[in-house]
């Protein structure tokens, strides 16, 4: 197969300013800022809640959010169908192909993520961070803030991780968006359906989109784990 006529084309459709192009890729940024922007709080604290308390059912409950890492996000949008689903528990809502049901299955895919990696920056901060925030007079919550201030770029690294898994999901977009032109289709379902049909220009330009917002993901997360800059 030549590629060279497609790649040539591609760079023509984002040169022109496609308006196909770019109504999946505005799909794919807003949907994804804002699954992230409502499932950070509850992540985070929960996260937090995971790592500096104990109470009964503690370790299940990590290995549960833990063993979600692992969920095909296939199966996620197809319990959110369920869900949402005409004949479903909250059919009423009349969320299923929309974008509020892709935002539904990028807050699940998303949390998990989010969870772990705050378990994990909260257990390797000092704890005497928090006892000495209490003995200074703050409350627990100040405490607490406290601490997830000293592991900010933790958090940070854990927000981005999300940003970049839901914002290049494919499975679960389909299942419950049903990647309608102008309305779900976001970026991965277009490249999806463009090269099933054999218009790869359009493909390979959304790829090239794709694939320049993970690289500008990574480069954010070496930033903030201290490595940013490119030597």
């Amino acid at each position: 197969m030549n590629l060279l006529e497609p790649t040539r084309r591609a760079f023509e459709l984002l040169l022109q300013g496609d308006p196909r192009l770019l109504e999946a890729i505005w799909l794919s940024f807003w949907t994804s800022v804002v699954a992230i922007a409502l499932i950070t709080p509850p992540s985070i604290a929960l996260g937090f809640l995971l790592a500096k308390r104990q109470f009964p059912g503690q370790r299940a409950v990590v290995v549960l959010v833990q063993a979600l890492l692992s969920f095909p996000t296939v199966v996620i949008g197809l319990l959110i169908y369920l869900l949402v689903s005409r004949r479903g528990p909250l059919g009423f809502m009349e969320l299923l192909f929309t974008p509020g049901a892709i935002i539904a299955g990028y807050m699940v895919i998303a949390f998990p993520i989010l969870v772990v990696f705050t378990i994990a920056a909260v257990q390797g901060a000092d704890p005497r961070i928090y006892e000495t925030a209490r003995c200074l007079g703050a409350s627990r919550w100040q405490g607490s803030v406290t601490t997830l201030w000293e592991v900010r770029f933790g958090i940070g690294a854990a927000v981005v991780n999300g940003f970049g898994r839901v914002v290049s999901e494919v499975g679960c977009a389909i299942m419950i968006g049903g990647n309608i032109e102008g309305l779900t289709r976001n970026i991965p379902t277009a490249i999806a359906l463009e090269t099933s049909k054999g218009d790869f220009s359009q493909g390979i330009a959304l790829g090239m989109v794709l694939m320049a917002v993970a690289l500008g993901v990574n480069v954010v997360l070496a930033m903030l784990q201290g490595k940013g800059g490119l030597r």
